[in-house]
């Protein structure tokens, strides 16, 4: 009897152990699986930025990136093209000036450690994405704005210069003929330029410039200046930027609820489309929604980039080592009447 029950008492402690062992085997495999199915191959370098005159910066940061330059100087060098470029006229040289005909100029730019610099409210100065990264580097601040910011450029070796061209002072004149205040977004693809990338390292940057809305009242600051409405980014999760009516922007905080968004799961695309209608649904009751357009773009820790607009004519520069530099129509939540 004492045999039989040793017997049975092995065999069963046996069948147990094989048992066990298959099943951890089995919950090896499954977590093995799992964690393949998690990994995803990252896209990188990529750069994105906004409108067309987003492609001659995105050319110029996909360069600099390429000689080995750090992505703020990258974005930096990007983001003069359009700043001196008297052509493209919502940005430095050449933007159209406020009501009092003067040209003020706002700026930011962000690191993968969530070191910022920001410049709103300036004058006088062509390269306003330099002071704003000058002001990241050398100050304990995160913004300067107006006066305090043109001391401090000029403390910092920026030569202070006339930017309003005879074209827009002709325009200048012209509105004041009439001097209605009436933003017309995007009809000539004019707006501020957003850029975000990602880097050969995995890491994410991301900076604004715009001179702001044509004719505004003297001392308006748009979004593009702040971080976490015109410009967002968390390195673990993502980046996002912003461009058109700033005040929509500004009272939705619409480039850090992207960057949530992404954490959530969401994809660039996603994020974006769902904070575009969220702005709509806030907005459509609203004096502003006749003229009213906001897009934002957005990208991601895997490199895959996304954009949504509320209305139609919203396009962004896209830059990696598969397809080269590019322009892609966002889509959008409806057409201008």
């Amino acid at each position: 009897m004492s045999n039989r029950r040793d017997f049975i008492k092995k065999t069963t402690l046996g069948t147990l152990a094989v048992s066990a062992i298959f099943g951890l085997e089995g919950v090896a495999q499954n977590t093995e699986s799992t964690e393949l199915k998690a990994v995803k191959k990252v896209k990188k370098p990529v750069v994105i930025s906004t409108w067309n005159h987003g492609l001659p910066a995105n050319q110029e940061t996909w360069k600099q990136l390429k000689n080995g330059k750090n992505a703020l100087d990258a974005i930096e060098s990007g983001m003069k093209i359009p700043e001196a470029d008297p052509n493209v006229r919502s940005v430095g040289y050449g933007g159209y000036p406020d009501r009092e005909g003067k040209v003020t100029l706002d700026a930011c730019i962000m690191d993968h450690n969530s070191n910022c610099g920001s410049v709103s409210f300036l004058e006088g100065i062509m390269h306003p994405i330099s002071v704003a990264k000058r002001v990241l580097q050398n100050t304990p601040h995160v913004m300067l704005s107006g006066q305090g910011a043109l001391q401090f450029a000029l403390a910092e070796g920026f030569k202070e210069e006339n930017l309003l061209t005879p074209e827009s002072e002709k325009d200048w004149k012209k509105w004041l003929e009439e001097s209605k205040y009436k933003p017309v977004i995007n009809i000539e693809n004019h707006d501020t330029i957003s850029m975000l990338l990602i880097d050969a390292d995995g890491n994410l940057s991301g900076g604004c410039t715009t001179s702001g809305a044509a004719w505004k009242m003297h001392g308006r600051v748009g979004d593009s200046p702040i971080i976490g409405a015109g410009l967002f980014l968390d390195n673990d999760a993502g980046a996002a930027a912003a461009t058109g009516l700033g005040e929509a922007v500004i009272r939705t905080a619409g480039s850090a609820m992207v960057v949530e968004l992404m954490r959530q799961g969401k994809s660039p695309f996603e994020a974006c489309k769902e904070i575009t209608e969220r702005i709509y649904n806030k907005h459509k009751n609203h004096k502003d929604m006749e003229y009213l357009q906001v897009g934002f773009i957005a990208l991601n820790k895997n490199g895959e980039h996304g954009a949504y607009s509320l209305r139609s004519g919203f396009n962004y520069a896209v830059s990696d080592d598969e397809k080269g530099h590019r322009m892609e129509d966002a889509q959008f939540k409806m057409s201008w009447k």
